[in-house]
């Protein structure tokens, strides 16, 4: 529905446009009449165009008279909230007045020529009867066509909403996936293998397996949007595991997911996203680290919580859960199950922070 002043909404009634649309349907009904006429009667040719002049004046008068009543009536109805059954006897009583109205000005620009004019009650009914049928017609019309076009704006507007989120799906699924496999974080890593290998071949030879199988199970999420909750584990577990051997005693973890909730879907790179988070905001910034602990679990409604929680330095430096990652992870949630998936952010004791994450029991399915 628009919202629009009154005055806003009398103009769109009441405007050159719907006034030539006027002008130009009374001019082709009094030429029809003045066929009629010029058929059935004596006169020349002359008294037929004057006749169509006249005729079309009064139509035009009665036209006019519609049309401000009907922009009278779209003011008053776009200045407060009506009832159906209400705005429906405002509209037919703005057509039946301009009607009535147009008919009296007729009446009265036809007796400054001809004083002796008398009304005749039977030419009263039946012009207010014959436009208000038409000027009825033409107000539905109207309000089809507006709604019409409301329509497909409306349509115009969903697409390009979803058009939009799609490509917000897409940024954020390769904005998580550089930020797991940034430069410096592969140069960083590379680093580590050449030094261990130098020093503890052994060590390094372990490093460098455990990059090999992360980068083959995170380069598929490129080419895929959904994901199960199996393979989002083994994903961060390979990065974790880099990561414990780069920052040795610093960094502890653990996974617990129950087997029968391992099928479940959810979009790609959703916890990589949560735990990158918690390694970068929560344990990243203390000299002794911290651990992260990853735990998945039936919810009440027969849904799917996941759950990161970290014992890092809390939303002191984690800006609350208004992060770039945080914002694209909630929009492809939104994306893949609607308002039933949620993303959500409290403070672990004594310190942390537990980002859970819930899933309808549609991921399930």
């Amino acid at each position: 529905m628009e919202d629009l002043s009154p005055l806003q909404a009398f103009r769109r009634v009441c405007n050159l446009r719907m006034l030539a649309g006027v002008y130009y349907f009374c001019l082709l009904y009094a030429i029809s009449r003045a066929l009629t006429w010029f058929g059935e009667g004596d006169g020349d040719l002359a008294d037929a165009f004057f006749d169509l002049i006249r005729f079309s004046r009064q139509c035009l008068l009665t036209g006019i008279s519609l049309l401000v009543m009907v922009g009278l009536a779209e003011a008053l109805l776009a200045g407060r909230r009506w009832k159906l059954s209400s705005a429906l006897t405002l509209q037919a009583l703005a057509v039946a007045s301009g009607a009535a109205l147009g008919t009296w000005l007729r009446y009265a620009v036809s007796s400054m020529s001809d004083p002796s004019n008398k009304v005749k009650p039977a030419w009263v009914i039946s012009t207010i009867s014959l436009w208000a049928l038409l000027g009825g017609i033409a107000y539905a019309l109207l309000l089809v066509s507006r709604a019409q076009r409301q329509g497909r704006d409306e349509l115009t507007r969903l697409f390009r909403e979803r058009e939009a989120l799609k490509t917000q799906q897409t940024e954020a699924q390769l904005s998580a996936l550089n930020a797991q496999i940034e430069p410096h974080f592969l140069f960083n890593t590379l680093a580590n293998v050449k030094r261990l290998y130098e020093t503890q071949p052994e060590r390094g030879r372990n490093m460098l397996v455990a990059l090999i199988a992360y980068l083959r199970a995170a380069l598929p999420g490129m080419r895929r949007h959904e994901s199960t909750l199996a393979d989002e584990l083994e994903l961060v577990r390979h990065y974790l595991a880099i990561l414990q051997m780069r920052m040795g005693e610093r960094l502890s973890f653990d996974i617990q997911a129950p087997p029968e909730l391992l099928t479940a879907q959810l979009p790609t790179l959703v916890l990589p996203t949560l735990v990158e988070n918690a390694i970068k905001h929560g344990l990243s910034p203390l000299p002794e680290g911290g651990r992260i602990l990853i735990r998945a679990g039936h919810a009440a409604d027969g849904g799917l919580t996941v759950e990161v929680a970290d014992n890092g330095q809390g939303f002191g430096a984690a800006s609350g859960g208004a992060g770039v990652g945080l914002a694209n992870t909630r929009a492809r949630l939104a994306a893949r199950f609607g308002d039933a998936a949620t993303l959500e952010l409290e403070a672990a004791q004594p310190r942390g922070v537990i980002a859970r994450v819930h899933l309808p029991q549609e991921a399930l399915a």
